[in-house]
């Protein structure tokens, strides 16, 4: 772990619910439904207008290219890192950085410690994301021993990576932030929400303006991923419950991709401990620059399975810790041909649909 400018170490169908869009030509666009409570677990991707919308990949981790084609037409996506031909590894920088966010007398801050004795950061930089620490083994393939996103990404296109057991795609060691405040104001309430209590409410628009600030104030680097952590919170489209409760999600800000996700302390909540941000890492690689295409629409890996049993988790412990990490669709899901993915699984954890059966 590195910190930098402190001291070391002290489902249901899901379907499109609201797209809004800013005078800045910012599309936020959501993904979940509403529950008889008036609402439900929820990721968004907000596109803005820029280059790399035309073609162009984004700043930051290498890209590369994949097409196939279904039906008649002939689909190519840019996914972080190198094809998998090359048998090589692509590491990802990652600066990490900590959001305390308040409302009234409220503060959730992720850098204090919680009941297991580490601080919510140390906990995702202990989690299957950042470590290497499991063997997937996934209808009887064993994929190896990496992180979670990297075995992944060998699944959904294990008919090639099968042969090229060098090809990785992982997440370097994170740099870790001093943590920053955020106000909600008035542009946020406290709710009850999925079992847990006391949560903070805040707006999506209001708070992706501060943190693609922050991206410049922090001078994080073009060539690595801002990932911003809060806890015990979640978003909304509106400034009410109506809008409630987005996970996380990512974008695009100056050709940079950067990414948000909650870390949910009560079990068996929407977003627990790390789900949310198993979802958005993997929608950061396979859909960098926030306009991926498929048969089923944009191409995100996480949004068709977060309303299944669990909000798509999988539990995975490890030294005593148990991490829930959200199931993602793989290619064959979004119309890639048979034999594209481990198993011709349409998932990674092999949950029997069809393509495009829950959206994209």
């Amino acid at each position: 772990m590195t910190f930098r400018n402190i001291l070391a170490a002290s489902a249901a169908t899901v379907t499109l619910a609201l797209v809004t869009t800013s005078a800045m030509a910012d599309t936020v666009t959501v993904f979940g439904k509403n529950g008889k409570e008036g609402y439900g677990a929820k990721f968004a991707v907000i596109q803005r207008f820029q280059p790399n919308r035309h073609g162009l990949p984004p700043a930051g981790a290498p890209t590369w290219s994949y097409s196939f084609k279904y039906g008649r037409k002939t689909y190519t996506d840019a996914f972080i890192g190198t094809a998998p031909t090359t048998n090589s590894t692509t590491t990802i920088p990652v600066y990490l950085v900590p959001m305390a966010m308040t409302y009234g007398s409220t503060t959730y801050d992720p850098t204090k410690v919680t009941a297991n004795g580490v601080s919510i950061v140390q906990n995702v930089l202990n989690s299957p994301l950042f470590q290497s620490s499991v063997n997937y083994t996934q209808g009887g393939t064993n994929i190896g021993t990496t992180q979670y996103e990297d075995a992944f990404q060998r699944a959904t296109l294990w008919g090639t990576a099968k042969s090229y057991p060098n090809w990785h795609t992982i997440f370097g060691t994170p740099t870790v932030e001093p943590v920053q405040t955020f106000n909600v104001g008035t542009h946020g309430e406290l709710i009850n929400a999925f079992g847990a209590s006391n949560l903070i409410l805040a707006n999506i628009s209001y708070f992706d303006s501060a943190i693609q600030k922050l991206i410049g104030t922090l001078k994080i680097p073009s060539t690595a991923l801002p990932l911003f952590i809060t806890t015990n919170t979640y978003l909304s489209s509106t400034n009410n419950t109506s809008g409630c409760c987005i996970g996380g999600y990512h974008s695009v800000y100056s050709s940079q991709p950067y990414a948000h996700a909650t870390y949910i302390t009560t079990a068996g909540a929407f977003a627990q401990d790390v789900s949310a941000l198993s979802h958005e890492l993997g929608e950061y690689i396979d859909d960098p620059s926030t306009n991926n295409s498929s048969p089923c629409g944009v191409l995100e890996v996480g949004d068709p399975l977060e309303g299944n049993a669990n909000y798509g988790g999988y539990p995975y412990t490890v030294g005593g810790v148990t991490w829930n990490l959200q199931d993602l669709a793989t290619l064959e899901y979004f119309g890639a041909p048979a034999n594209t993915s481990i198993n011709n699984y349409f998932t990674f954890q092999g949950e029997s649909i069809g393509v495009c059966a829950n959206g994209s």
